[in-house]
């Protein structure tokens, strides 16, 4: 059986880590300052992450030269895969993040506005380094949409079939996001991460309302998740990414200690 991995998730605004509510805005105020990307990196590498995923929101050019600082900085004093996503719209921005130090990147919005990215990116990289990631809301009883540019904007997709897609596309990992729960702490939607699991033959990382270990353990046992992504828990110290794969441990989810 694979190892399940665990993942701290930064999300970096000007070059701070930030943290909002159900994909709460820059521009609303709904932001709150957490600290400097690479310190805290530094901080989840020495706890045994398994990755690192670095979403920038910053929608400037000025956020995306930050950003290729910030994976620099990071690479050069982290020995985790590094993940990095937002802004990512042509194989050359791919490349930028690659050469920085990335290990893999992630597209959202820009998938769906051009599904051919995907491909591009996997033949030019290989599929192992296209990261395509959803984030979905459930819109009516048993239905889960696609949504982009942030969680403001519907699609036609719903999350099954746009993973499905992307999958075929060339995307070698989905992240599946819920906007639902996200930063809500009060678990990980175990229903629609279960259906994209079960659909996808690519590993699945589950986004969005971790707020403790059993919530963890629920979404890669339950939820048949391949990883577990999380921020507020591991960056407000509710625990270390230690106590989460000991935990997980003694529930017979196996992780690398």
């Amino acid at each position: 059986m694979f190892t399940k991995r665990v993942i701290p998730c930064l999300d970096v605004h000007d070059g701070k880590v930030t943290r909002g509510v159900q994909f709460g805005r820059a521009e609303d105020g709904g932001l709150r300052n957490v600290g400097d990307p690479v310190a805290l990196a530094q901080r989840y590498n020495e706890q045994g992450a398994d990755e690192m995923v670095f979403f920038d929101i910053t929608a400037s050019a000025h956020g995306r030269a930050t950003m290729v600082e910030v994976i620099e900085r990071t690479a050069a004093c982290c020995f985790m895969p590094l993940t990095v996503g937002g802004g990512i719209r042509a194989v050359d921005d791919m490349s930028a993040m690659l050469k920085a130090g990335a290990d893999k990147v992630s597209i959202n919005s820009s998938a769906i506005a051009t599904p051919e990215l995907i491909t591009a990116g996997a033949e030019k990289f290989g599929s192992q380094c296209i990261v395509v990631s959803i984030d979905c809301k459930r819109t009516a009883p048993d239905v889960w949409k696609v949504f982009v540019k942030g969680g403001r904007e519907e699609t036609k997709w719903n999350a099954v079939e746009w993973a499905e897609e992307a999958v075929r596309r060339g995307a070698g990992e989905i992240v599946l996001n819920s906007i639902d729960a996200d930063g809500t702490k009060a678990g990980y939607d175990l229903v629609i991460t279960r259906r994209v699991s079960e659909a996808v033959g690519v590993p699945v990382v589950a986004s969005g309302g971790a707020g403790n270990l059993d919530h963890m353990a629920e979404v890669l046992l339950a939820g048949k998740a391949d990883a577990v992504l999380a921020a507020s828990i591991f960056h407000f110290g509710t625990y270390t990414v230690g106590d989460v794969k000991r935990f997980l441990a003694t529930h017979d989810v196996p992780v690398r200690l």
